[in-house]
């Protein structure tokens, strides 16, 4: 199911994905849309229109969810244009249809905000987390539920009996000790409100690199999220990573990783305690 729900072709190749029960609507990544001619606003329209078409093709009774991330990750570190989600959670209001924010990324920090939910104005049902949640100190993930969702929850379970669903190693005392530990030294650091103050620094630096780098054609930062579209000219003809070479241009290390499809280059590092606060 996890790699139907991603919007990325290669989990789907090879492997019959996606399962025919997911289905998937326009990616909110501005710089690559079709229509260049678009504005922010109007991409953002048209993203809303393709997902109120696909509602109505398919019937808002048989639709569970609505699940995306508040900003791309391995998607491409994009973040959402302007208006997105406040148009996005309109239109699943209407049809009465839930929605769950993976934060698996974006989630403790990495938004400036605890989660990127709050960054973006979203109100999700279900949230998704893990990555953060220990500083990849130890394994742990887990789902937070809304006040609504767990009503039905605990309805269903008086009327039912208790869901069956669960891990071999759900609720493992040691990740669950590391979670508990990791998220103390998170607020007693005040890591969150120091990736928040280090948006316009991050900005600044990816501005400059864009203007005395040829290959850089665009930059989005997002706090600990950054990326570069990597181009020969702008704003066509994407070249690769390889072809660009840019880290000795940047004249410094680049901590990274290539992004889909193979222009531009990605920086999303944790915002995370380190081992000695342990």
């Amino acid at each position: 199911m996890t790699g139907s729900l991603t919007g990325l072709e290669l989990f789907h190749k090879k492997f019959d994905l996606p399962l025919s029960q997911v289905l998937h609507t326009v990616a909110p990544d501005y710089f690559r849309r079709e229509d260049l001619s678009q504005s922010e606003a109007e991409f953002v329209a048209y993203c809303v229109a393709d997902l109120e078409a696909l509602i109505e093709r398919e019937g808002a009774d048989t639709i569970a969810a609505f699940i995306g991330e508040p900003a791309l990750g391995t998607g491409g570190i994009v973040p959402p244009p302007s208006g997105y989600w406040e148009a996005i959670q309109a239109v699943l209001k209407k049809h009465d249809i839930l929605l769950i924010a993976d934060e698996v990324v974006s989630g403790f920090g990495r938004l400036g905000t605890m989660f990127g939910s709050d960054h973006y104005g979203i109100q999700p049902d279900f949230i998704t987390i893990a990555k953060g949640l220990t500083s990849a100190y130890a394994p742990l993930s887990g789902s937070i539920v809304s006040d609504k969702v767990w009503k039905v929850l605990e309805d269903g379970t008086d009327e039912f009996g208790p869901i069956g669903h669960g891990w071999t190693y759900s609720a493992h005392p040691i990740g669950a000790a590391a979670g508990v530990a990791n998220l103390k030294l998170i607020d007693s650091l005040g890591l969150v409100a120091n990736a928040g103050s280090q948006v316009p620094t991050s900005r600044m630096h990816l501005r400059m690199r864009s203007e005395i780098t040829p290959t850089l054609a665009t930059s989005a930062a997002t706090v600990c999220f950054a990326r570069s579209n990597l181009y020969r000219t702008r704003p066509a003809e994407p070249i690769s990573i390889r072809q660009a070479k840019p880290a000795h241009r940047l004249q410094q290390p680049v901590e990274g990783r290539r992004h889909r499809p193979g222009d531009a280059a990605g920086r999303h590092p944790g915002v995370r305690p380190s081992p000695v606060h342990f």
